[in-house]
């Protein structure tokens, strides 16, 4: 397989993981030294397609950084179908994407057509932010998503948390 238009998309920015537990995944990553993770409390995610079917699954998505990647945590709260619930159904918690952010939306979605690539999941968060994730046959999803100014409040509170963490108390926070 070639790189495909991700190559026009820079460096991979996020290595996401699926979880059973939070605490204990934030333990453990803390442990390592990464951390604070901010959290976007449990709610109903809008905006998702997921192979055809129009779905809002109930997440929680916790976010930390190791120097300029970011980690997410992604705790799936219900049955609906979703790439998370996916995932834990056949048995893969862990490592579940990697994510490349771009600011022209619109020319990734050309880029990725022109390539033949159809997006297993897609969606606007609610209006937050596009994003596609796209089965590539390897071992993970890759996921692109919109860099616009809400993306990256929330990708710089989360660096910036990193920067100024000394590993006391307190490794899973809200993001707001």
């Amino acid at each position: 397989m070639h790189s495909g238009p991700l190559a026009q998309c820079g460096p991979i920015r996020q290595c996401a993981y699926t979880v059973r537990d939070l605490d204990a995944a934030v333990a453990w990553w803390t442990a390592l030294g990464i951390g604070p993770f901010l959290a976007m409390p449990k709610q109903r995610m809008q905006g998702y397609v997921h192979r055809g079917e129009t779905v809002d699954p109930e997440l929680t998505l916790a976010f930390a950084n190791s120097g300029e990647l970011q980690i997410e945590l992604i705790l799936s709260h219900d049955d609906r179908p979703s790439p998370f619930r996916d995932a834990l159904e056949a048995g893969r918690d862990g490592a579940h994407h990697l994510a490349w952010w771009v600011e022209d939306w619109k020319g990734w979605e050309r880029a990725a057509a022109n390539a033949g690539w159809a997006p297993v999941t897609y969606g606007d968060g609610g209006g937050f932010a596009s994003f596609a994730y796209y089965d590539l046959g390897g071992p993970l999803l890759a996921e692109v998503m919109e860099l616009n100014d809400a993306t990256r409040w929330m990708t710089d509170t989360v660096r910036t948390a990193h920067l100024d963490w000394d590993g006391t108390p307190e490794p899973l926070r809200n993001l707001y």
